[in-house]
């Protein structure tokens, strides 16, 4: 059952998932949810340095370029930085990017995930997945999502996630170490 509570800003949806209140908000103008962003950003750079790429060890507290992505991330046009939220509790982050080239030989999709991560203690509990549906809802259009082949972890979350929400219609394809998935979101209604 899909809900938008009264009163909330188009970035925001709810759904009810066995009595858990999951939402994204947009959180480009709160200094709040941005410095909540950048208090966790270092949780998220550790879960990815587990998976020994070598792009992410250079990245984190100490980093002095790390003020450039995050104002990047709040000034662009082209992203959307969103908390995730269960209940009144900031959970997670995403960051949707509008790409400006595709890749050689492809179409432009209209949204990347470029960014998704739920604190440790709120996974498995459905809540990335129904963040993923909710956003999904809200910037319908053409999508691909791309993960590391060295995070079988994240490959098969992505890979549940679409194969529920899409009823299994999404492409897929492996190159360069990583896995890419492209399919087209419908708004809620129209699903």
């Amino acid at each position: 059952m899909y809900v938008r509570p009264v009163g909330l800003c188009l970035f925001q949806g709810c759904r009810e998932v066995s009595s858990l209140l999951v939402s994204i908000r947009d959180c480009r103008h709160s200094k709040r949810d941005r410095q909540w962003i950048q208090d966790v950003y270092g949780e998220y750079l550790d879960a990815l340095s587990d998976l020994n790429t070598g792009l992410f060890s250079v990245l984190g507290a100490d980093n002095p370029r790390e003020h450039e992505i995050f104002a990047n991330w709040f000034a662009n046009d082209h992203s959307h930085p969103l908390v995730i939220l269960k209940g009144s509790d900031l959970v997670g982050f995403a960051l949707v990017s509008r790409p400006r080239i595709p890749a050689a030989g492809e179409t432009a999709a209209d949204y990347n995930m470029s960014e998704f991560f739920v604190r440790p203690p709120y996974r498995r509990a459905g809540i990335g997945r129904e963040a993923a549906t909710l956003i999904f809802d809200r910037f319908a259009g053409a999508w691909e999502i791309v993960e590391y082949e060295r995070n079988p972890g994240a490959v098969a979350f992505w890979r549940r996630v679409l194969t529920m929400y899409c009823k299994g219609r999404f492409t897929e394809r492996a190159r360069n170490g990583e896995v890419h998935q492209r399919f087209t979101s419908r708004p809620s209604a129209s699903r």
